[in-house]
């Protein structure tokens, strides 16, 4: 509660002029996180982190990049575990809930229902060279000297407002650095990594992470959430119409006759990367039931899967009792898999639609001002006008 009070006094004082340095870019320990606020969306627990990495074992990294007047953009990469992700593969789905995007690899995930590599989120037309570059990267892993297939999965949304995304900025250090630098614990939110240019219902969006721990009744497993959030709609926070009340959502101008600006997003257009990450120890096809939930909670925050937003959820478990090795050669022998029934599943689907949702909040809430190519900026929520819309609506007091 006291950080609570510091935070809400610190949005009553003037706020400093934007800073269009590159370090305007960064994270901002100042932002609050939804929970901050007072804010808390739905029933269930987040874990100590509030964080994908609450999962025991998830690994987050990141690179921002930042070059000149025009280059806003970066990579994040999720490992699902510590050790090699080809030689000790996890169970994962994927669910499209609009297809209008450019994700690597998901035809061989959903063939065989796993993992063999980490997961990586960039630009759009960042995605070729990032696969490249972590493929190189995991063929020089010990262990790798005979591999002779690799399917990297890598996601993209389009953050060419801000980014000169035309000219490619991501190499492969940058991938590199990303992937080496993964850490358990807090994860940057905000204007970092993937989410540096990014933009989410007409404001700044970018990287946002939620988890939830079910209770002992309902396993205690939990469920985190990471966003890469770049789409339009019309904002809602835990069921408050904030974008209606900030006069900021898709059609606007449809509705009340008023120019939209190029930064609102009108037809709902940008995409947005999910990826779910637990400790259950779920089958690929219960996975893929998984991920088709997050949809849920999106649509909770005013997402309505626009016709060129790409929305893809990537899910997987990182429980040893699914765990699955290389499978190479003729002889390989079965193994046991102990994976949780179906009834036992509710519980999760709901973790995943609470954290999905909290996850892309946070993203908002955190990201910061950002100017970029050809001088256009994509402000940042404005924390003191939604603070005064979520108490009117009873979602804060």
């Amino acid at each position: 509660m006291s950080r609570l009070l510091v935070i809400l006094a610190l949005l009553l004082l003037p706020l400093p002029a934007m800073s269009q340095s590159a370090s305007s870019t960064t994270s901002d320990p100042d932002r609050p996180r939804a929970r901050d606020l007072g804010i808390e969306i739905g029933i269930f627990t987040p874990g100590p982190w509030n964080a994908i990495t609450d999962v025991a074992g998830v690994l987050v990294g990141q690179t921002t990049v930042i070059q000149g007047e025009a280059i806003r953009t970066g990579v994040t990469a999720i490992l699902p575990h510590e050790g090699n992700p080809f030689r000790d593969r996890v169970p994962a789905a994927i669910h499209v809930g609009n297809g209008f995007g450019k994700l690597v690899g998901i035809t061989q995930v959903r063939e065989l229902g796993e993992l063999e590599t980490p997961i990586l989120l960039t630009c759009t037309l960042c995605v070729w060279q990032a696969a490249d570059a972590m493929a190189a990267w995991l063929l020089e892993q010990p262990g790798m000297e005979s591999v002779g297939s690799i399917n990297p999965v890598v996601g993209e949304t389009n953050d060419g407002g801000l980014n000169d995304i035309r000219s490619r900025p991501v190499r492969a250090e940058h991938v590199r650095d990303a992937l080496v630098s993964a850490v358990t614990g807090p994860v940057a939110e905000g204007s970092v990594g993937a989410g540096t240019g990014t933009r989410a219902f007409g404001w700044k969006g970018g990287i946002g992470t939620a988890s939830r721990v079910l209770p002992a009744s309902l396993g205690g497993w939990t469920v985190g959430v990471l966003v890469q959030s770049n789409f339009g709609g019309i904002l809602t926070i835990d069921g408050a119409p904030v974008g209606e009340e900030l006069g900021q959502y898709s059609f606007r101008g449809d509705v009340t006759r008023t120019p939209p600006a190029e930064e609102d997003q009108e037809d709902g257009a940008g995409s947005i990367m999910i990826v779910i990450a637990t400790d259950a120890p779920l089958s690929d096809r219960n996975l893929e039931r998984l991920a088709s939930r997050a949809m849920m909670g999106l649509g909770r925050t005013g997402s309505f899967a626009g016709n060129g937003s790409g929305d893809y959820v990537i899910a997987f478990s990182t429980a040893p009792e699914v765990r699955r090795g290389t499978g190479g050669g003729g002889g390989a022998a079965p193994h046991p898999v102990a994976e949780l029934p179906n009834a036992a599943t509710s519980g999760l689907f709901q973790a995943v639609v609470e954290s999905t949702e909290e996850a892309v909040i946070n993203s908002l809430l955190r990201a910061t001002t950002v100017t970029g190519r050809g001088g256009s900026t994509a402000e940042a929520l404005p924390l003191e006008t939604t603070l005064e819309v979520l108490r009117r609506y009873g979602v804060v007091r």
